[in-house]
């Protein structure tokens, strides 16, 4: 039994190898599942029995980057707590402004095809959503009970991990006003828009104004500031 699923295991890992590999020189929409299966030297009805559709092998691929991705991996591994629930939120909006502000191609390119997904059958979306829950929800939902307990955040409805997705909702869409070489909107100064995005963010997941004050003078600053001598450099 345990050789059959070790076999499982690597035929998975050889297929999202020859995914990666294809999705990278023809992306999503130049990929198709037959040009995978015949990367992974295997049959098309068996790649199907890993992954049901383009989208799932695609959502896979980027849940393990996220996984594997250093700083995500050292705050998911903190204490739930006020100052990880910051980092969360700080990193979340960090994310998406460095996609809409950066010159990697290849992630606008996935925030496009996020955005599609939604007026298109949502099969993509719906599966990475279910992805980046199963990775962050629980220590989100727990760093904010933890806040609520301790006074520094008031309860906000019933479904604590609805926040999470609006404020990823909120981020993500101020994001894309800014994907256009030519912006649809201009928010001003990247560090202010920063700031001004975790702190209505903050204060939408219920946290007290003392509270993000606190967080965002001692975590937030310095980083704007380290961000801003390495542009400079």
């Amino acid at each position: 039994m345990s050789t059959l699923r070790m076999t499982s295991d690597l035929r998975r890992q050889l297929i999202l190898g020859a995914a990666k590999r294809c999705f990278a020189r023809h992306g999503f929409a130049g990929t198709t599942t037959k040009s995978v299966a015949a990367a992974a030297a295997i049959s098309e009805a068996l790649l199907f029995k890993h992954f049901p559709s383009k989208a799932a092998l695609y959502a896979e691929i980027l849940a393990e980057e996220c996984e594997a991705d250093p700083e995500l991996a050292d705050l998911l591994g903190r204490e739930p707590s006020t100052a990880t629930l910051v980092e969360l939120i700080k990193g979340m909006v960090r994310y998406f402004l460095e996609i809409s502000d950066g010159p990697d191609e290849e992630e606008a390119q996935r925030m496009r095809l996020m955005v599609t997904s939604h007026l298109d059958d949502g099969e993509f979306a719906r599966l990475l959503y279910a992805k980046i829950e199963k990775l962050i929800g629980n220590t989100f939902v727990a760093s904010l009970e933890r806040a609520i307990a301790a006074g520094e955040a008031t309860r906000i409805g019933s479904e604590p991990l609805n926040l999470f997705w609006f404020a990823h909702h909120a981020v993500m869409s101020a994001a894309m006003t800014r994907l256009p070489a030519i912006h649809c909107l201009s928010y001003g100064d990247a560090a202010s828009l920063d700031r001004q995005l975790c702190e209505f963010l903050l204060r939408g997941i219920g946290l007290t104004e003392a509270v993000i004050a606190s967080h965002l003078d001692r975590q937030l600053t310095p980083a704007v500031a380290q961000s801003a001598i390495a542009e400079s450099a």
